[in-house]
């Protein structure tokens, strides 16, 4: 299982606020139902916990998706976001 925070895909975060994949690839704020979206269209099984707070930012419930995954994580992190970036446009 892999774990997914929205704040991984944010390009309006720094990587020490937590985003990891580059700036080129993210997307703006992106949210659960986004990246439950993208995760149909990429036919992978998850769960979602909305009432998760991701570490750096306790105070706000951002929730997270549980990704079933045989990748490296920053390599499922990037074809999630590609897949955002297409859902958006």
């Amino acid at each position: 299982m892999i774990t997914v925070w929205p704040q991984y895909l944010d390009k309006n975060l720094s990587l020490n606020e937590g985003r990891k994949v580059s700036k080129e690839i993210a997307v703006e704020e992106p949210k659960l139902q986004d990246i439950e979206k993208a995760l149909k269209r990429l036919n992978l099984h998850y769960s979602t916990q909305k009432e998760r707070s991701y570490p750096g930012k306790w105070y706000e419930k951002s929730g997270r998706i549980l990704v079933e995954s045989d990748k490296p994580k920053l390599e499922l992190l990037k074809e999630i976001s590609l897949k955002l970036q297409e859902i958006k446009q």
